[in-house]
């Protein structure tokens, strides 16, 4: 193995990643540590949007006891999600009330795919084995020590992963 693929996320695990935040900054993973991370591509123009809401719902209900909920906009689902970071902020805050962390809109497959999603699907394949992302809203669900510990569907409802949740931290 050469060096280059050593560095990987894929080798070097969820605390080395970074995503980058819709102001250009860095999101840096390694202040997850210890936490419980759900970790959803979304998109504001999908039948599945309302899930903010129930997504905050959990982020408020769980905060304090460790969990953190990152929001991955992207449009490549439907070109369900055409606005711009601001546009996309300034909708979840108005209409779901999201106070959980949005990265900067970015690809969860194909070429352009973003270094935390390039990882997850790594870690964890979907139903028959597949590791690309079918749709808005999949959850992934990262456990303290930064393991993935689940991945749900777009149909899955935040709420019916709150059990899984709960035990983690």
């Amino acid at each position: 193995m050469s060096t280059a693929e050593s560095s990987t996320p894929a080798t070097t695990g969820f605390y080395s990643l970074k995503a980058t935040l819709p102001s250009k900054k860095e999101y840096d993973f390694e202040q997850l540590k210890g936490k419980v991370v759900l970790i959803v591509n979304t998109a504001s123009k999908c039948g599945f949007t309302p899930q903010y809401t129930a997504l905050e719902k959990l982020y408020q209900k769980h905060k304090d006891q460790g969990l953190v909920i990152l929001g991955f906009p992207c449009n490549q689902f439907g070109g369900q999600e055409p606005a711009n970071d601001e546009g996309i902020a300034e909708f979840c805050q108005l209409n779901h009330g999201v106070t959980f962390p949005l990265m900067a809109k970015s690809d969860v497959n194909g070429d352009e795919t973003n270094e935390v999603y390039k990882w997850l699907k790594s870690q964890k394949a979907g139903i028959l084995g597949l590791t690309r992302i079918k749709w808005n809203f999949e959850k992934f669900l990262i456990d303290k020590e930064g393991n993935v510990a689940g991945r749900w569907a777009s149909t899955t409802t935040p709420g019916s992963i709150e059990t899984h949740i709960e035990k983690l931290l």
